[in-house]
C-alpha cells in the first residue's frame, strides 16, 4: 500500500500526538525536546519489511510532525530519532534503532530479543558509553494506525457510589484460561470477560467493580525469557495506549470495548491497574525501544549530578519524569483515551507515590495529582493509589489527596496477624474495622478511602495464607530470594496440602472469618479472584512470572462442595453489607454520636457484654471482642426497590420503606478455644445473620432468620465470628442472580436454556 504514497510529508499539525487519520491521510506527531531529526518509517502490513523512511518536516514546540496524504488506518510505522549520543549528559540518540510511537494504539509483532535492541554494544568494555550501529527494526514491534469506531450509544457507566463498591481484582488471562466452557481461542482474552457465566458469577458474589491487572501492552523481559518464563502480571509497560495483543482473541480492539459494554449492562464497573511510574526499558543498561531513544533526558528522571544514570524509585530500573509537562501530558492523554475510547470507570495506580514525586520528594499537590483532579472527566472516575514505592519517603499511606482511595496494607497485615492469633492485635483489629480513621480522617475524606483487602495478586492467595508458613517460590528460578518473607501466614499444623480433617476445618474457619472481616469493615472491600472458592498457587507468593496453572484460576474448584459453599458464603456476606448501611457508612464512627434509642454509633464490648476498659485494650493475650454499630437507614435505591417488587413482592417491607435505625453486632473470637459471649442489651431481640463456623455462613437447618433473646449466651467457636442485627436480612443473596437474569433478558443472548 505504501508504495503509492508520497515520498515527502506535508507539514501537518503538532496536535494531537500520535497517528491520527482524518479520512484523507494520517497526521503524525511525536515529542522530543533534544532530537535534531525524526524519521517516519513505513512498513508492510506484517511489519517485517521497511518500505519508506521519511523525515518529519516540522517541529513546533518540541513536537515533530508531518502529514501523509492518502494514508489510511492499517498503515504500519515506527520512528528513528537523530540527535546527540552523550550519555554523560543524559542523551542517548541512536537512529539505528527503530522506536515505538509512545501513542501507538495497536501493535504489530512483538519484541524479539537480540543484542541489536540495545543502543550500546552490549558486551563492550565501555558499556553504555559505546554506540551500537545495528538496525533493530527486525526485532521490534511496530505501531498500526487504527480506526476508532464503536457504537456506545446506549452504554451507561454504572457509577456505583464508593460506599457501595465491592472490588474484584482479576487477571485477564488468568481468570478464564482454564474455563472449559469457553471456546479455546477466547480463553484468556478480553472476549471471555463478556461471557454471561462469568458475569453471573460476579453478580452472585455481590461484586460491583472489576479491577483488571495491567492490560497495556507490556514487554516479555529478557531475563524471564532466558529462564523459560513469562511476564504474567504485566507490570512492564511497553505502550500506554495499546491493549496487550495476547489478550485479543481476534486482534480487534472492539473486543475489549464489547466486554466493557456488557459488564456495564450488568451494572458492573471496570477499572484498570495502570503502570505510569516506569516503563519497560529499565535502567541505562536496558534496551532502546521507545522513550529512551526518543528523548531519554526528558522522559526519565536522571541523577542531577550524574545524568548518565537513572533514578530508580520504582525498583524497576527507571522512573518516569512526571515533572516534565510533555510526560505528564502523555500520561493524562493515556488516561483520557482509556476513559473515553473504552469507557473505563477508574484506575488503580501502581506505585502511586512515584506519580506524586517532585524534585523535593512526594507531594500530594504534585503536578500529576493537580492535573488529574481538575480534569472534568478523569476526576469523576474511581481513582485508587498503591501508596508506596521504594524511593526516599516512599511509604505514603493516607497521604494522598482527597478523591483518591488507597490500598491499605495495614488492614491486610493487622487482619492477618489478628486471625493468626498474634498478641497485642485487638487494638489493630478495631482500627481496621472502623476504616483506619487515624490514617484517612482528614481533609474531609471518607471511610471508603481505605481499600481493605486480605489478599491481592502480590502475595499469598487466601487459601495459601492459611496453608503455608513460608513461601514456596522455587518455580520462579530465583533460589527463593524473591517474594516477601514476612507474610503473617500460618499453616495450622501442616505445611501445604493435607487430608487432616481437623486442620482443614480450622483453615476453612479462618478463611471465612478473614473474608467476613474484609467485607464487613468500614471502607472499600477488595476480593482477589478465586479466593471465593479456595484458589491456590501452591505457596508461591510472587507468581509474577508464572503464566501457567500456578497462577490461572481453576474454575473446577468452584464446582466442588467446599468451593461452592465458600462462594455462597461470600455472597451472603456481601448481601449483609448491602442491606445494612451502617456497615458502609459515609462517615467515620467514633462512638460520640447517638442513634435512635440512645445507641452510640459504635461501641466495643468484651465477651461478658461489658464496655472494654483501657486495661482490657492493653491486654496482650485478649483475642475476643464485640463490635456494635448503629445507624439510620436511608431510602432504598429505586432500582433495587423495583427489583424486589418484580421478584413478586407487591410492596416493600416496612423496614425498607421507613427510616428505622439499624444495629449490627459482631462477636469476634480469634482465640484457639470456644468462648461464650453475652449480649450487651438484655431486653433486645437479635437475629443471627452470619456464623463463620458454618460452611455457607448459616447452619444447614436454618432459614437464615434465627432470633435470640438478649438474655441468652452465645458460644462462638474458635477462629470465628458471628454477626447479629436487630432485624432479619431482607436483601437476600438471591437479589443478584435476579439482577443477572434481568441482564440476560435485555441483552443479545436471550433465553440461555
Amino acid at each position: 500500500m505504501s508504495q503509492g504514497l508520497p515520498d515527502r510529508l506535508m507539514p501537518g499539525l503538532p496536535y494531537p500526538l500520535g497517528a491520527s487519520s482524518d479520512g484523507l491521510g494520517v497526521n503524525f506527531a511525536v515529542f522530543s525536546a533534544h532530537a535534531t531529526r525524526i524519521d517516519l518509517c513505513l512498513f508492510d502490513s506484517s511489519g517485517k519489511r521497511e518500505l519508506k523512511r521519511i523525515p518529519l518536516p516540522e517541529c513546533t514546540d518540541e513536537v515533530w510532525h508531518g502529514y501523509l496524504p492518502g494514508a489510511a488506518p492499517g498503515l504500519v510505522y515506527g520512528y528513528r530519532a537523530h540527535g546527540p549520543f552523550e550519555p554523560h549528559k543524559g542523551h542517548r540518540f541512536n537512529p539505528n534503532k527503530l522506536l515505538l510511537d509512545p501513542y501507538a494504539k495497536r501493535l504489530v509483532g512483538q519484541v524479539r530479543w537480540t543484542d541489536a535492541l540495545y543502543g550500546y554494544r552490549l558486551h563492550s568494555a565501555r558499556a553504555d558509553l559505546s554506540l551500537d550501529r545495528r538496525d533493530s527494526a527486525a526485532a521490534m514491534p511496530k505501531a498500526m494506525v487504527v480506526e476508532e469506531a464503536f457504537l456506545w450509544e446506549h452504554d451507561r457507566r454504572p457509577q456505583v457510589p464508593w460506599n457501595k463498591t465491592v472490588i474484584y481484582e482479576a487477571h485477564v488471562r488468568g481468570i478464564s484460561r482454564l474455563r472449559d466452557d469457553i471456546v479455546p481461542n477466547e480463553r484468556g482474552t478480553f472476549a471471555a470477560l463478556a461471557d454471561p457465566a462469568f458475569i453471573d458469577h460476579l453478580l452472585r458474589l455481590g461484586v460491583t467493580t472489576l479491577e483488571l491487572m495491567p492490560v497495556h501492552a507490556f514487554l516479555q523481559d529478557s531475563f524471564l525469557v532466558e529462564r523459560g518464563l513469562r511476564n504474567y502480571w504485566g507490570y512492564s509497560t511497553l505502550a500506554y495506549f495499546a491493549p496487550e495483543p495476547s489478550y485479543m482473541s481476534s486482534g480487534d480492539l472492539n473486543e475489549f470495548r464489547m466486554a466493557v459494554r456488557r459488564l456495564h449492562s450488568a451494572g458492573i464497573e471496570v477499572i484498570l491497574d495502570v503502570v505510569y511510574n516506569h516503563n519497560c526499558e529499565g535502567s541505562e543498561l536496558g534496551p532502546m525501544l521507545s522513550l529512551r531513544g526518543l528523548d531519554n533526558a526528558s522522559y526519565f528522571r536522571l541523577l542531577p549530578d550524574q545524568p548518565r544514570y537513572h533514578i530508580n524509585d520504582t525498583g524497576c530500573g527507571n522512573t518516569l519524569n512526571m515533572s516534565h509537562p510533555r510526560v505528564l501530558q502523555m500520561v493524562m492523554d493515556s488516561l483520557r483515551y482509556w476513559a473515553q475510547s473504552f469507557h473505563i470507570d477508574g484506575f488503580r495506580f501502581d506505585l502511586g507515590s512515584t506519580l506524586g514525586r517532585e524534585p523535593g520528594g512526594f507531594d500530594p499537590g504534585s503536578g500529576f495529582f493537580d492535573a488529574l483532579l481538575q480534569d472534568p472527566l478523569l476526576s469523576r472516575l474511581k481513582l485508587i493509589s498503591e501508596p508506596w514505592d521504594i524511593g526516599p519517603g516512599g511509604y505514603q499511606l493516607g497521604n494522598h489527596p482527597p478523591r483518591f482511595a488507597e490500598w491499605n496494607d495495614k488492614f491486610r497485615d493487622d487482619m492477618r496477624k489478628f486471625w493468626k492469633g498474634d498478641e497485642n492485635m485487638r487494638g489493630g483489629y478495631a482500627q481496621r474495622m472502623l476504616g483506619s480513621a487515624e490514617l484517612f480522617e482528614h481533609k474531609r475524606r471518607k471511610p471508603w478511602a481505605s481499600v481493605n483487602f486480605i489478599a491481592s495478586h502480590d502475595g499469598f492467595t487466601l487459601r495459601d495464607l492459611v496453608s503455608y508458613d513460608g513461601k514456596h517460590n522455587d518455580a520462579n528460578g530465583e533460589n527463593g530470594n524473591d517474594g516477601h518473607n514476612d507474610n503473617a501466614s500460618y499453616n495450622w499444623g501442616v505445611e501445604g496440602d493435607t487430608d487432616d480433617p481437623a486442620v482443614l476445618a480450622t483453615r476453612a474457619r479462618v478463611q471465612r472469618s478473614m473474608l467476613a472481616s474484609v467485607l464487613l469493615a468500614q471502607g472499600t472491600p477488595m476480593l482477589l479472584a478465586g479466593d471465593e472458592f479456595n484458589r491456590t498457587q501452591g505457596g508461591n507468593n510472587n507468581a509474577y512470572c508464572q503464566d501457567n496453572e500456578i497462577s490461572w484460576v481453576d474454575w473446577k474448584a468452584a464446582q466442588t462442595p467446599d468451593g461452592a459453599a465458600l462462594t455462597a458464603f461470600t455472597g451472603r456476606v456481601t448481601a449483609i453489607r448491602r442491606d445494612f448501611e451502617v456497615l458502609r457508612a459515609n462517615y467515620f464512627l467514633h462512638g460520640s454520636a447517638k442513634v435512635g434509642d440512645e445507641l452510640a454509633d459504635v461501641s466495643w464490648f468484651d465477651e461478658a457484654g461489658q464496655p472494654v476498659s483501657s486495661d482490657d485494650w492493653r491486654n496482650p493475650v485478649a483475642r475476643a471482642i464485640a463490635l456494635q454499630m448503629a445507624g439510620r437507614r436511608h431510602e432504598p435505591h429505586k432500582q433495587l426497590s423495583a427489583r424486589i417488587i418484580d421478584a413478586g413482592n407487591t410492596e416493600l417491607p416496612p423496614e425498607l420503606a421507613e427510616a428505622v435505625p439499624d444495629m449490627v453486632l459482631l462477636f469476634v473470637n480469634a482465640g484457639h478455644e470456644d468462648i461464650e459471649f453475652s449480649f450487651p442489651r438484655e431486653d433486645d431481640q437479635y437475629c443471627l445473620l452470619l456464623d463463620t463456623a458454618q460452611d455457607t455462613g448459616m447452619p444447614a437447618d436454618s432459614d437464615g432468620n434465627l432470633t435470640l433473646s438478649g438474655r441468652e449466651r452465645v458460644t462462638v467457636a474458635a477462629h470465628t465470628l458471628q454477626v447479629f442485627a436487630n432485624r432479619a436480612l431482607h436483601m437476600s443473596s438471591a437479589i443478584y442472580p435476579l439482577a443477572a437474569n434481568e441482564w440476560i433478558k435485555r441483552n443479545e443472548w436471550g433465553d440461555r436454556t
